[in-house]
């Protein structure tokens, strides 16, 4: 009987189903009832079922059995068994049963289970759950083949009646009596059996059988229905799911599962969305280690998102359509349907993840390995948000990474992120925390690049999701903008701003949010506080008003700050209450109702009061009501305000300006001042009587005089401080932005302003500044200061107007600025410890520049240089030209000291830059007139000057100079830092007010439609030299040339290439939209030289810009000119797909200038700090390019040192023209920088190499040994600090990497290359003793900067010995190596004394074995090479023998 059940097993699968069902039905309180009428006729089945002991019943009643399964069916074995008609009476049995169960109710009983007899029997011996009758007799092996047959015969007559009454599904409760068998007679003609019906099934009845393949079947035939199944899903998609669940839970082999798998890859394209996550969990729950990558790679390839969503456009039409119809909301379901198979599909992906760390790995492999913007899919951008949102640190990290890799590279743009949340926000919702990490991560990043698309991430965020995820946005933007890192507050602030703008409702919700920010504002810069407060009273007083529950509190917030007596909260209350007005008196669009076109009474009178409240709280300081002028003019530049409100400024800005500045010019000036008053730099020759003047030196003298009465006269220095000078240029900056506003860019009304003198003094003054006392001194400087700002906004002002009278007032107001700085350098030289006056009011200029402003006494013996002739070295261009040596500067200027003995007493006026007005980027337009040259002048006969408005050099150089401290400042990305815990950031945004409010797109497309006119300019400083040169029979210090003018055309050339080389190296050119702008661009430089249009490509016009660019290298004045040269053509070359074609001629370049004996306009050679820094530049751009950098650096320390050091001391290497003495630290400096850069690159030896390869490798690493022995056996004849402190730092650096690389290579290949392992090491050993050396020499002078390096020098020494050790123990040869005690010696060979007296000591012993193959005991310099190669003889001798026996 136990065998009988274990031969049905196979049934077992079939009834299992049956007998669940059975059971609820059971437990669900359906009793059964008694029996009541027995069989009319009795069969041989109904014989013996009933003496087996079970009772058929009629009339929809269950079967009653009165015993247990086994005993029951071994009874009926017995019966059959013991029948005189055996084996016939098994076909009579069988007969009987398909008789009896011809009648459906009869064979629907037949399949449920059966219920133990309630009579008055052993119930107890009859278990609560028993199976239907037909898997009781399957479970008979004799009965189980013929049962099978008749069960599956009987099937298809069921097949289309579906479910029947009593919801049972006659079909399905066939297969269930099959499942679960103990065992199965013959499962392979079972198995062709149930293939058969599939074939001819319908699809429910289909899905029912493969779903249950698994439990029917033995493990033996999985293989084979697994390949039966496989040809049946390539023939019907519709039996996917049940197929895929089928052969997820057969065993399979890998083979089989393969190909299985690659088969199901093959159909995903044509599979039904609803089908998709069950194909995406078989294909991810089929993988193993090895073919992961490849399998998630196919995958991602294969899974089309895209289609199975349709974009909302289509989405809504289908609905209309649809509602058409009534039947709209199906078409909503239809796409909430799409959007949760997509949500099930990613359900599948998290789970494999989560639980396969190969797949995590897998996905973000594949991901990374995509390398075209086009080939990324939403897909790439949702696996990186399941890959977040996983619990392990691992996958968190890696999705992070990629995805910062993705951004930074331009793989993963903008349009995904927004096609992503657009048709999956549904989806997206669910990784909605991930998001949020994610875009925190990328706005806090460092790299200015990937910032943007963090904050794209939470505006999209903002946008799609619920109210909950847009409160948790703009928290965590509101946590950013109090973070106090500079860049992490702008893009937050930002975004802040556009969410705003394009949501104000949903914004309004959070305003509260918002408001909080305003108790963090200690560490906003002043843009960020406009910013700040524009989105606040957007907010707060927008048209809409949807935030007016934060007005009262933002009116608080501005009066507590207007009254505050510090400046810096009356700062930040004025700047307030102008974005307050701004957004208060904004012109409303016309249209929609009469009222809205015009701004009501109420709130002009609201505008009215408040800037009468700003006015009034800022009349007690000159530095308040001066940024209230400032802020009030930025307002009416940016913002379009109501046309009452510009009205009511503008006449009462035209009437206080006259008031307070204009004086009408009599004969004579009246009053008594500390100098003689005169009206100078009038420019108005037919209006010298009665004409206006700018009444400065008065209002100042009474400035500095109630500055004395400060203690005794408090009430009326309040009326007095009214009109302050400091105020004269913000005001003026008002009323010519009100007058354009006004008057539609005319100026007409105030022109007479550019023209008009100033009431000044004589400024011959300036020249005796030594013998004035310390107030006269400050009074003449304070008073130069005032007068330049009032000219830079006169420039500022009129620097548009087309009138030609006008451009040549302008260009005179340039001149004027130039000659008084020369003046002011004069006068600052003489008035130590000076503070200017302020003239950017928005910053701590007063608290932090104080100690930015060097008192340059102790700079003026060397600064022998004029702002506007900044000398050979670099411009003031540079940011910090008072950073040179005196020692440096005095060398270079000595020569002309008696020349310009009175110009050596100038200062920079590089540091005082905050101190003078900002020059608007418009001022650059002056650039666009000719250059005037002393050449042009002679050759026109100083005719055309008049005619035409023609630019100075020294005018060219000041507007290039602030050109190039603009496009620093705002091209040039800083990575963002923390702030710094003593606060000196806010001196770097001083002077850039209104350059921060304009975009550096906007910055960088001004800079490219001004590159042909810097081109002429480039042009013509290139014809000038080139003249000067012919001139001077190619002599640069000829008798002709003009020393000055020579300082201000180089000046102006190589600002010239610093200005284009900044433009070029814009970062955002490597943004997909600005691609037009920078073919634009190189397209101007390539125009100059060939004539061509839009149908070159980039890479032609990057080819024709670098030969265009490569013409002016035969005129560079100076090395910094050639090195801004250089730098220029390698930032354009890098801006084509094939860098590596243009390195060859950049690297010629370079050494055309290395090789080239550079010389000023006084004839003497170039020098200083400067000098060394562009040679550092330049000599590192030639060895990055050069084509072998170790034959480069063999050539410049093999010849061009050996060279000098048999020159005589001044002198320079005869190859090497800029290498002498003084400049030899460069060189070495970058020589062995480089070398150590070349190790690096060398590929690290392995065991597979064949003996070619390790050949060319060995000889790599011999070259540089070589190298790497000169240039360590240098520090013998040059020993200064600097050169042993290289020596050491790059020494142990080369050693670490030849350890690391090159002792790989040298396990693998000694028994090859014996011979030149052997060389290798003999020479490197040399260099070794070398370095121990000066490790020594270190130790004895107790040098600190070099004994820093020792330590980690001697570690690797020792480290090297015993890697050598290792080396030979692994070919075998450890014989062959000794290691003994090396003596201390110091760098000229000479034992160390006291270590003589110690002998050997521990710690010494393993570094003097640094010379790993055996170390002879030195005597001296010349025998250490002597006993090297006896010691190296001896061991070639038994590494050879040691071969031999083996």
């Amino acid at each position: 009987m136990m065998r009988k059940k274990r031969h049905s097993s196979v049934e077992k699968v079939a009834g299992t189903t049956a007998a669940t069902k059975a059971k609820k039905s059971r437990n669900s309180g359906r009793q059964p009832k008694e029996a009541a009428s027995e069989e009319a006729s009795e069969t041989v089945f109904v014989t013996f079922v009933r003496k087996a002991g079970v009772s058929l019943k009629h009339n929809g009643e269950s079967h009653e059995i009165a015993v247990d399964q086994v005993v029951f069916q071994k009874r009926i074995q017995q019966q059959l068994q013991k029948s005189p008609r055996y084996p016939d009476i098994l076909k009579e049995f069988i007969a009987d049963l398909e008789a009896y169960i011809e009648n459906p109710e009869r064979f629907r009983n037949c399949l449920l289970p059966c219920i133990p007899q309630s009579s008055e029997g052993d119930v107890r011996s009859v278990s609560s759950f028993q199976e239907s009758l037909i898997r009781m007799l399957l479970g008979i092996e004799m009965l189980q083949t013929l049962i099978i047959s008749t069960l599956l015969e009987k099937l298809p007559e069921f097949m289309c009646d579906g479910t029947v009454d009593g919801g049972l599904n006659i079909p399905r409760m066939i297969i269930n009596q099959l499942k679960w068998l103990d065992r199965v007679v013959d499962t392979k003609e079972l198995a062709a059996k149930l293939m058969e019906l599939v074939s001819v099934a319908p699809v429910e009845v289909q899905r029912d059988i493969i779903t249950s393949l698994p439990e029917i079947l033995e493990d033996s035939q999985h293989n084979d229905i697994a390949r039966e199944l496989n040809s049946l899903l390539q023939e019907n998609t519709q039996l996917t799911v049940p197929i895929l669940d089928a052969l997820s839970s057969l065993n399979l082999s890998s083979s089989l599962l393969t190909e299985v798998r690659e088969a199901v890859m093959a159909t995903l394209a044509a599979v039904q969305l609803e089908d998709l996550p069950v194909v995406v969990k078989f294909i991810l729950h089929s993988v193993s280690a090895a073919n992961a990558y490849e399998v998630v790679s196919n995958l991602r390839q294969k899974l089309e998102l895209e289609q199975c969503v349709l974009p909302p456009v289509l989405q809504a039409s289908q609905i209309r359509m649809k509602s058409k119809s009534s039947a709209g909301s199906a078409s909503k379901a239809a796409s909430g349907n799409s959007q949760d198979s997509v949500t099930l599909v990613l359900d599948c992906i998290k789970s494999a993840v989560r639980f396969q760390k190969t797949i995590s790995e897998a996905w973000l492999k594949a991901i990374e390995s995509v390398d075209d913007v086009e080939d990324h899919k939403v897909l790439d951008l949702l696996v990186l948000f399941i890959l977040h949102c996983t619990n392990a640190n691992q996958s968190r990290r890696g999705a992070e990474r990629v995805l910062k890799l993705k951004v930074r590279t331009g793989l993963m743009q903008e349009a995904l992120l927004q096609k992503t949340f657009r048709d999956y926000s549904q989806v997206m919702r669910g990784y909605f925390p991930s998001i949020l990490a994610l875009a925190q991560s990328l706005v806090r990043s460092p790299d200015p690049c990937v910032v943007p698309f963090g904050g794209q991430m939470y505006r999209h965020s903002f946008t799609a999701f619920d109210s909950y995820c847009q409160q948790e946005v703009v928290g965590s933007l509101v946590t950013h903008v109090c973070s106090g890192v500079s860049g992490e507050v702008d893009v937050a602030l930002e975004l802040l701003c556009s969410l705003v703008m394009e949501k104000p409702s949903e914004m309004a919700l959070y305003a509260v949010f918002v408001k909080g920010i305003l108790d963090y504002m200690d560490n906003l810069t002043p843009q960020q506080i406009r910013r700040l407060f524009h989105l606040l009273s957007r907010l707060a007083f927008g048209q809409q008003q949807q935030g007016s529950h934060i007005q009262d509190d933002m009116h608080i917030v501005i009066r507590k700050q207007l009254s505050s007596t510090v400046p810096k909260y009356k700062r930040i209350g004025i700047i307030g209450a102008v974005m307050i007005v701004g957004s208060m008196g904004a012109s409303r669009p016309k249209g929609k109702e009469s009222q809205s076109s015009s701004l009501s009474q109420e709130t002009l009178r609201q505008v009215t009061a408040l800037l009468e409240l700003v006015k009034s709280s800022s009349d007690s300081s000159p530095e308040a009501a001066a940024l209230y002028y400032d802020e009030l003019a930025n307002l009416i530049w940016s913002s379009a305000l109501d046309p009452q409100v510009e009205e009511m400024i503008g006449m009462s800005v035209l009437d206080d300006f006259q008031d307070d500045f204009v004086v009408d010019l009599g004969p004579d000036i009246t009053g008594s001042f500390i100098f003689p008053a005169c009206a100078m730099y009038n420019l108005e020759e037919d209006e010298s009587q009665g004409g206006i003047a700018i009444n400065l030196l008065p209002l100042l003298a009474k400035e500095t005089q109630n500055k004395g009465e400060q203690q005794s006269q408090i009430g009326k220095q309040k009326q007095q401080k009214r009109v302050s000078p400091l105020c004269l240029s913000p005001f003026f900056r008002l009323l010519r932005l009100c007058e354009e506003k006004r008057h539609q860019g005319d100026l007409e009304e105030i022109d007479a302003l550019v023209g008009c003198p100033l009431i000044l003094t004589n400024m011959d003054v300036v020249d005796k500044v030594d013998s004035m006392s310390k107030a006269e001194k400050e009074f003449i400087c304070t008073l130069l200061f005032h007068t330049i700002n009032w000219f830079r906004e006169v420039v500022n002002a009129f620097c548009k107007q087309k009138e030609t009278e006008m451009k040549m007032k302008v260009m005179t107001r340039l001149q004027n600025i130039t000659f008084l700085q020369t003046l002011l350098e004069r006068a600052l030289a003489g008035t130590p410890g000076y503070m200017p006056p302020v003239s950017n009011f928005d910053g701590e200029s007063t608290d932090g520049i104080s100690f930015g402003v060097p008192v340059n006494k102790g700079k003026k013996d060397g600064t022998g240089k004029k702002r506007k002739a900044p000398g050979k070295n670099a411009p003031e261009g540079v940011s910090h030209p008072e950073e040179a040596t005196e020692a440096d500067e005095t060398q270079q200027e000595q020569p002309e000291k008696e020349k310009e003995k009175e110009n050596r007493l100038g200062v920079s006026l590089t540091a005082y830059r905050p101190f003078f007005r900002e020059l608007d980027m418009e001022v650059l337009s002056v650039l666009q007139c000719g250059l005037l040259s002393r050449s042009l002048l002679d050759s026109e006969l100083h005719t055309k000057v008049q005619e035409e408005v023609v630019l100075g050099p020294t005018e060219l150089v000041f507007l290039l100079e602030d050109m190039q401290h603009k496009l620093e400042f705002s091209l040039t990305a800083a990575p963002a830092k923390r702030a710094p815990f003593l606060k000196m950031r806010a001196d770097k945004t001083v002077g850039f007010s209104h350059l921060q409010q304009r975009s550096t797109k906007d910055i960088a497309s001004y800079c490219v439609q001004l590159l042909p006119t810097l081109c002429s300019h480039l042009e013509n400083c290139h014809n000038h030299f080139q003249t000067l040169l012919s001139e001077n029979n190619g002599i640069v210090d000829g008798p002709s040339t003009d020393v000055e003018e020579h300082q201000v055309m180089s000046s102006g050339y190589q600002l010239l290439l610093q200005v284009i080389n900044t433009t070029f190296s814009w970062s955002g050119f490597s943004q997909p939209g600005q691609r037009s702008l920078l073919k634009k661009a190189l397209g101007v430089l390539a125009g100059r030289l060939k004539e061509g249009g839009p149908e070159l490509t980039m890479e032609q016009l990057v080819k024709h810009s670098f030969e265009y660019l490569l013409n002016f290298r035969s005129t560079m004045p100076s090395l910094s000119t050639a090195l801004c040269l250089s730098q220029l053509l390698s930032t354009v070359s890098e801006k084509g797909g094939n860098p590596g074609a243009y390195r060859e001629q950049t690297a010629s370049l370079a050494r055309r200038f290395l090789n080239q004996s550079w010389v000023t306009a006084s004839g003497e050679k170039e020098r200083g700090s400067k000098f060394n820094e562009a040679l550092h530049t330049l000599l590192s751009i030639y060895l990055e390019h050069v084509d072998d950098v170790l034959k480069a650096v063999e050539e410049i320390a093999g010849e061009g040192i050996t060279e000098l050091i048999n020159t005589s001391k001044d002198e320079s290497s005869a190859s090497w023209p800029t290498l002498n003495r003084q400049t030899f630290l460069v060189f070495y400096k970058v020589l062995m920088a480089e070398l150590e850069k070349a190790a690096r690159r060398i590929p690290a030896g392995k065991m597979s190499d064949s003996s070619e390869v390790q050949s060319e490798k060995l000889l790599t690493w011999n070259l540089a040994v070589r190298d790497f022995h000169i240039l360590v056996n240098l520090v013998k004849v040059f020993d200064s600090r600097p050169v042993l402190n290289v020596s050491l730092k790059y020494g142990r650096l080369f050693l670490e990497s030849f350890l690391k690389l090159g002792m790989p290579l040298l396990d693998y290949s000694f028994k090859r290359h014996k011979e030149d392992v052997q060389s290798l090491l003999k020479t490197f050993q040399l260099s070794t003793r070398q370095l121990h050396h000066m490790c020594g020499h270190s130790k004895i002078h107790q040098d600190t900067s070099l004994t820093n390096h020792v330590p980690a020098v001697k570690k690797s020494l020792e480290l090297f010995v015993y890697r050598v050790k290792a080396m030979l123990t692994l070919n075998n040869c450890q014989e062959a190596f000794w290691m003994g005690n090396l003596k201390n010696r110091n760098l000229k060979g000479e034992e160390i004394l006291s270590q003589r007296s110690q002998g050997s000591d521990d710690d010494d012993e393993e570094e003097q074995g640094n010379q790993e193959l055996p170390p002879p005991q030195e005597q001296s310099d010349d025998e250490d090479q002597e006993g090297d190669s006896e010691e190296i003889s001896r061991i070639s001798r038994m590494v050879h023998s040691t071969e031999d026996s083996d």
